[in-house]
């Protein structure tokens, strides 16, 4: 006599709504986030016309900040696919690659983490490689341009070291060849702001390493990037920590809910052959 002719009814394993549908709707915003991302670099380089010219993708000497959007946009596309395609169709083969993914992203992560520690001195230079890189390129790029400009004004910095590193690049530097107006100066984002002034002088920084450097700390901000960073980043050591702790707590937290709706989905699938 089969169970439900005795009037007793089979209970096996469920999977669990509250875990499918949180992994779910957690994911389709985080799917949204990555399209709205890869649309706005993708519209960046329209705009710039590299999507007419692919080759023009390597003619930058600088970094390009479009590509932080792909990247970020592109990894956020593919997770939030795998886990919203994979939790509402149960299926195991999207959650697990997501999962292994996440893992992924938190290892490298951890172990970025580490060896900036470790190699301190190290990461010291390469950034001070990456920024002089940059500012020889400041003005091949709009948005490597704004770039710059926004780290200099927020850092109240100038340069990697100093003002002295945009004798690299061709219109600021003071040899006696250069014929730009913007010979001996700084961009605009190098000078302190006079609260009274309610328009940005964009010729502020102009001729001004001609001056001592003496005078020079009267018109633009003299220390380096690298240095005001690290001090920023001593001054927010507890934000910055906090927030690296609470992603990967986060991380953690989505691999922990995909691995154990694999296992509700499995178990259900195993129930099932045996009912």
């Amino acid at each position: 006599m089969s169970l439900s002719m005795s009037g007793k009814h089979f209970k096996g394993h469920e999977v669990s709504c509250c875990i499918k549908y949180f992994i779910f709707g957690f994911n389709i915003i985080f799917w949204l986030l990555g399209v709205a991302f890869l649309g706005i670099g993708l519209w960046a380089w329209n705009e710039k016309g590299v999507l007419s010219n692919i080759s023009s993708i390597t003619d930058l000497g600088g970094f390009d900040p479009v590509w932080l959007f792909l990247v970020t946009g592109g990894v956020m596309f593919i997770l939030g696919f795998a886990g919203c395609i994979g939790a509402l169709r149960e299926n195991t083969l999207l959650l697990k690659f997501f999962s292994v993914f996440l893992g992924i992203i938190f290892f490298l992560e951890l172990t970025a983490g580490v060896l900036a520690f470790v190699f301190k001195d190290w990461i010291k230079d390469q950034l001070n490689f990456f920024i002089n890189n940059n500012i020889r390129a400041y003005r091949d790029d709009i948005d490597l341009q704004n770039l710059i400009d926004f780290t200099q004004e927020y850092w109240e910095c100038c340069g990697a070291f100093g003002a002295d590193d945009w004798n690299l690049n061709i219109y600021f530097n003071c040899t006696d060849t250069n014929p730009s107006r913007e010979k001996c100066g700084v961009p605009f984002s190098c000078c302190t702001k006079d609260p009274a002034e309610d328009v940005i002088n964009t010729q502020c920084g102009y001729d001004v390493r001609a001056k001592s450097d003496a005078e020079q700390k009267d018109y633009i901000h003299v220390k380096g990037c690298v240095p005001q960073f690290e001090k920023w980043l001593q001054d927010n050591l507890t934000v910055v920590a906090g927030i690296f702790i609470g992603v990967a707590l986060l991380q953690i937290f989505g691999i922990c809910l995909a691995q154990n709706l694999v296992s509700d989905i499995e178990a259900v699938r195993a129930s099932c052959l045996f009912t």
